[in-house]
């Protein structure tokens, strides 16, 4: 965990400016490649307003589905342009698993490490939100589904900077889903659930605390059972809200509005 803890602040000279634009609805649209400490380089777009001052600012972590169109830094592209335009400074970010195929190319043995890297790359994409001209970083949100959620609340249980959270379809334990493929035997599997234990998300929920939280799940979500949400929330501190939808782990257009109205309300946006 001190990777994670004593992390590489971003520097100026690790971030460029790829695109730079202006839309027709009055946002602007800014594409960064930012070079991350272990020699390769992600993607990420800021959605924004044309100007203003003490903007909040929100951050997107995408779910894994392989399957799925928006299995990628677009998947909250429609989200973060509505609350762009009612005055939030959005960020959508790349992740490993943005590449559709990682789940199946990584090993057991190379999952702590892949953990930590993802903790230390959300950071410094905090690092940038929070820089851009006009943020108010006393109103920070992280917006997580999947894996987003999970790295979201490791990372963000570290940091402290994101001041609420939504977390969707997130399972609290990464072997949950790290087990599924490859199998291991039963003695190699207790050494794994004992090596990755530190990093479960369930281990840092209540390290959120102060910060609000909402909980958003499927009721038929094959990829987290009923049992494992509540287990989850039941762990997390107050203050903290849990929604249920009639839906799979990819969630519905229900799950979304709410979601639209919760941000808007807590991050006290108009419109």
């Amino acid at each position: 965990m001190d990777a994670i803890k004593n992390y590489p602040i971003l520097e100026p000279e690790e971030v460029s400016l790829i695109g730079d634009g202006g839309a027709a609805d009055g946002t602007v649209r800014q594409l960064f490649l930012v070079q991350t400490p272990y020699g390769y380089k992600r993607v990420g777009e800021i959605i924004r307003p044309g100007m203003g001052e003490r903007l909040p600012a929100v951050l997107f972590l995408h779910w894994y589905e392989p399957d799925a169109p928006d299995s990628n830094r677009h998947q909250f592209e429609a989200q973060a342009t509505a609350l762009a335009r009612s005055g939030a400074v959005c960020l959508l970010i790349e992740t490993l698993w943005s590449d559709l195929d990682f789940f199946f190319k990584r090993t057991n043995a190379e999952d702590r490490q892949h953990s930590i890297e993802e903790a230390v790359n959300i950071r410094r994409w905090i690092d940038l939100l929070l820089d851009q001209p006009g943020v108010d970083a006393s109103r920070f949100a992280l917006v997580g589904h999947d894996f987003g959620g999970m790295y979201g609340v490791l990372a963000g249980a570290i940091d402290r900077r994101p001041t609420l959270y939504v977390i969707m379809a997130a399972t609290p334990r990464f072997p949950d889903w790290y087990l599924y493929f490859p199998g291991l035997e039963e003695e190699a599997q207790d050494a794994f659930l004992q090596e990755m234990a530190p990093f479960d998300p369930i281990n840092h929920i209540a390290g959120l605390a102060p910060a609000p939280l909402l909980f958003q799940y499927g009721t038929v979500d094959p990829h987290v059972p009923k049992e494992r949400a509540e287990e989850f929330f039941a762990a997390a501190s107050q203050p903290k809200t849990m929604q249920w939808y009639p839906c799979g782990h990819g969630l519905n257009t229900a799950a979304a509005q709410d979601r639209l109205v919760w941000l808007k309300e807590m991050l006290s946006l108009q419109g």
